[in-house]
């Protein structure tokens, strides 16, 4: 039996984490099964399963996927030595969101808010969703420190409750966009600039 190289392996990895996420996407977490990522995958159950010992495995891999690139982002927007203002930092994650829902093949918000629910269920998502919401929280969190040391922002306020309350307002407006389809990102942004200033 021929060997597979690190770059075929890592790629066939790819190739069901993939077929996975528009899935999950498709259709949830819980109607979803290993025979349908399998089917998607265009791989033999037995390549799956090399990969992934089971479904929960492969949630698991996606949440860390999807929400670990979101942190990502969320970090790279607070440059170093910037101080965005609060509002200005709260368009800037809803901006990813919609470039990120908006990215082809898969809208992968929608996997990003399934997560949510799974964290409640299963302690190794819950550990994944936490870690990355809590990056992004921190992210927030660091925009209001800023904000307070450039005197935009009060000086005896909590800023990790500040951090929090912003981080409220991005996730309420994603969990508007899929749930409701009716809000214009531009419109809720300025709406956000209202309510900051």
């Amino acid at each position: 039996m021929p060997k597979i190289s690190d770059k075929q392996r890592e790629g066939r990895r790819r190739q069901i984490l993939e077929a996975a996420l528009a899935c999950f996407s498709e259709n949830g977490f819980h109607q979803t099964g290993m025979a349908d990522i399998v089917k998607r995958s265009g791989l033999s159950h037995g390549a799956v399963y090399l990969y992934f010992r089971s479904k929960d495995e492969l949630i698991e891999a996606i949440v860390d996927r999807v929400l670990g690139r979101a942190a990502d982002r969320f970090e790279q927007l607070l440059g170093e030595g910037q101080a965005p203002d609060p509002a200005e930092a709260v368009a800037a994650a809803v901006d990813l969101i919609v470039t990120i829902g908006e990215a082809a093949p898969v809208d992968t918000t929608r996997v990003a808010v399934q997560a949510w629910a799974e964290a409640l269920r299963n302690p190794a998502v819950a550990a994944l969703a936490g870690g990355a919401y809590g990056t992004m929280r921190g992210y927030l969190v660091e925009v209001a420190r800023r904000a307070q040391g450039s005197g935009r922002l009060p000086a005896d306020a909590d800023p990790a409750q500040l951090g929090a309350a912003m981080f409220s307002l991005v996730l309420g407006f994603l969990l508007q966009r899929l749930l409701l389809g009716d809000v214009d990102p531009r419109a809720y942004v300025a709406a956000v600039g209202v309510l900051l200033s």
